[in-house]
């Protein structure tokens, strides 16, 4: 039960810091694993929990948020929680309006379409006023899971939020966000900078109100080419993570592991080990090897089970994550699916997927 506890301060002692240690590059005994979406669809506990509510209104509820991120883990021996939260509630602190239409997602009411729209925007934002909902979800979340895991915290990257903010949803070719980008340069990055100081506030209130590890999402990675996301994606996630760091020293916050996830961003992993983040994200379209190779030895991997595996019968399912765990070793490394969980996948499956990393790392780590 998530009831509120108003003192941030005096969190329960941490048990099972697997995760963590993997983050920072620590020896573990097996290698932690959670999932992208372990919150979501796919539980018939959170279908019910989320039934009545609109979609926005659940993510400003900081009890029904604690709810949705534990109930994952009553049901697997995961090694990490993730808040539950929506990328989309940065450009909703611009003062943009996001809907959630059935059958087709985030919808923006008015999305931008030209530089103007830019004026529109909220060009100082209070995070505590505008997005303190969910750091009131961290910290309830953070006594509630009475230490049971580390809890993680989030934000979707500059890049990624500009598009939907463009787009007005989602779209397969982001051709109206590209557009921008090669029409309208400097107007880009006035909007990509503003969402990178904004992005940054945010993550440091997330820490301070409890988070103990970081993610980033730049999702729409894949619709860049290397040379658009040097320009327009990756000096805003080195940004983040200098500008997030150096905060957390000034105001004597704990430094936290960073997470990049940079979805279909192969062409950029040599950078992205070099950008200033712990863990690297890998989606399911890389070799580990290749992965590990590019990346070098002084960051930890995270990914990168092709979510549809999980499909898979059981059996199949243990075999692909040995196989997985072969190719990145069990060390310097956090199982996770190269994206989120879908929402038909079945809860059996995904434990079949946990209890496999466990079973098989610790045996590789014995032998």
């Amino acid at each position: 039960v998530c009831s509120f506890i108003h003192s941030p301060k005096g969190f329960p002692k941490l048990k099972n810091d697997t995760f963590l240690r993997a983050a920072r590059g620590e020896e573990t005994e097996h290698t932690p694993v959670w999932c992208m979406r372990q919150a979501g669809r796919y539980l018939p506990e959170f279908r019910e929990t989320r039934a009545a509510q609109d979609f926005f209104a659940t993510c400003r509820s900081p009890k029904l948020c604690c709810e949705l991120t534990l109930q994952p883990l009553r049901r697997f021996p995961l090694d990490a929680a993730i808040i539950f939260s929506d990328i989309l509630v940065v450009p909703q602190a611009l003062g943009m309006e996001v809907v959630m239409v059935p059958g087709k997602g985030p919808t923006f009411t008015e999305p931008l379409k030209e530089v103007e729209d830019l004026l529109k925007l909220r060009q100082k934002v209070d995070v505590t006023a505008e997005l303190g909902y969910v750091f009131q979800a961290i910290t309830l979340t953070r006594h509630s899971l009475e230490g049971r895991v580390p809890l993680i915290g989030f934000s979707g990257a500059p890049w990624t939020l500009m598009s939907y903010m463009i787009e007005g949803g989602g779209s397969t070719t982001m051709a109206k966000a590209k557009s921008w980008l090669y029409r309208h340069p400097e107007a880009s990055h006035r909007l990509l900078r503003l969402l990178a100081d904004v992005i940054t506030d945010y993550l440091v209130g997330q820490v301070a109100a409890g988070a103990q590890a970081l993610q980033l999402f730049e999702s729409h990675a894949g619709h860049l080419g290397p040379d658009q996301f040097q320009d327009f994606a990756l000096p805003y996630i080195r940004d983040i993570a200098q500008a997030v760091k150096s905060k957390l020293k000034e105001e004597a916050l704990p430094l936290v592991p960073m997470i990049i996830f940079a979805k279909d961003a192969h062409y950029a992993l040599h950078d992205l080990a070099h950008a200033g983040y712990e863990v690297i994200g890998l989606d399911w379209t890389i070799r580990p090897q290749e992965a590990r190779a590019q990346t070098g030895k002084d960051v930890t991997l995270q990914g990168n089970l092709d979510p549809c595996a999980l499909y898979a019968p059981k059996e199949k399912i243990g075999e692909l994550v040995k196989k997985m765990l072969e190719g990145f070793g069990t060390q310097r490394y956090i199982a996770n699916l190269g994206h989120g969980l879908y929402p038909d996948m079945s809860p059996e499956h995904v434990g079949a997927f946990v209890e496999a990393v466990h079973t098989h790392s610790r045996h590789i780590n014995k032998h």
